[in-house]
């Protein structure tokens, strides 16, 4: 039957709904699927779709095209198609939650998340950075972003910091706990028994001997070389010019970035449709679609659903590999 997955479409308005109808067209043997939304939202997707949904108690089981267990969550008013609403934003929220809830309850091994829109969940009165932040203060401890396609995965020291603060942000502390969180997760979550972690400079040619900066001298390769005493497989500081070759990327399983924009670029390049979201360091496995809500795409039926399609792959062998 596989794991039991928390599936969160997103925002209402946005392309979330339809993905997810999408989605369960086809009937899945490496996981079971339960939603968190509201059932109106869905239908209305479905109908725009011309595509079959039938919704379920939570607890029964999906056994033909169009079939979803489903948790609702309504929305404060109703949604339409493009038109984000700053009133639904509790329920967006909510959804999250309560599927994050639900995972530490050990109710479900995974979550699986949609797009949301950061800056109508904030017009709603509720503070919000990001699903990854959320989670990690839900499930009360530090993680990891990691971006990953079929061709390269990316990890981030800092996430969506302003490039002046990104020095300042780097420490000792948060070197450690990002190296450590993205190995212990490539063993665990990937299978990897020995992975091999290329880590970048933060500087131009990282550093260049101190000519260029002295991050590099000063905290990253003292970190690195005590955390390889300690048996990890780290290569470099190297410069985030050239590490991402293809001579070079056959060389290590994942590269750990200093900053957002100096990985996520080639990554996104290389296969932004099959691209997911991890969030490393969570007590459970969550990852999302590496886009956006698409709203001028909402209700089209023109989105593509690549993106959700391998989320919910990556979370359902990630959960299986945790023993789900």
């Amino acid at each position: 039957m596989g794991p039991l997955l928390a599936l969160v479409p997103g925002e209402p308005a946005g392309i979330g709904p339809e993905l997810c109808v999408r989605l369960v067209q086809t009937p899945r043997q490496d996981c079971r699927l339960v939603a968190f939304a509201d059932p109106v939202v869905l239908q209305a997707a479905a109908q725009a779709l011309g595509l079959p949904l039938n919704l379920l108690d939570s607890g029964a089981s999906a056994a033909a095209p169009g079939d979803l267990p489903l948790v609702a969550v309504p929305n404060a008013v109703p949604s339409r198609f493009g038109l984000p609403d700053p009133r639904n934003a509790a329920a967006v929220i909510g959804a999250l939650t309560r599927a994050a809830d639900g995972c530490l309850a050990g109710h479900f091994a995974g979550m699986v998340t949609g797009p949301v829109h950061k800056a109508v969940i904030n017009e709603g009165g509720i503070a919000y950075t990001g699903t990854t932040e959320l989670l990690a203060r839900h499930a009360g401890c530090e993680v990891v972003m990691m971006l990953a396609n079929p061709i390269v995965r990316v990890a981030l020291v800092t996430t969506h910091l302003p490039l002046r603060a990104v020095p300042d942000a780097i420490t000792e502390h948060v070197l450690r706990h990002a190296v450590n969180t993205t190995m212990a997760a490539l063993r665990r979550d990937f299978g990897i028994a020995s992975p091999r972690l290329c880590v970048l400079g933060l500087n131009p040619h990282a550093g260049e001997d101190g000519h260029l900066g002295r991050e590099e001298l000063d905290l990253i390769i003292p970190v690195l070389d005590a955390l390889r005493a300690q048996g990890h497989i780290l290569i470099g500081p190297l410069p985030a010019d050239t590490a991402f070759l293809p001579g070079k990327l056959a060389g290590f399983d994942a590269v750990l970035a200093m900053y957002h924009d100096q990985g996520l670029p080639v990554l996104k390049y290389s296969g932004f449709e099959q691209a997911v979201n991890l969030t490393l360091g969570l007590p459970y496995p969550r990852v999302a679609v590496d886009h956006g809500t698409a709203l001028a795409l909402a209700g089209k039926g023109l989105a593509d659903p690549s993106s959700l399609l391998a989320a919910v792959r990556s979370c359902a062998a990630m959960a299986a590999r945790r023993g789900a």
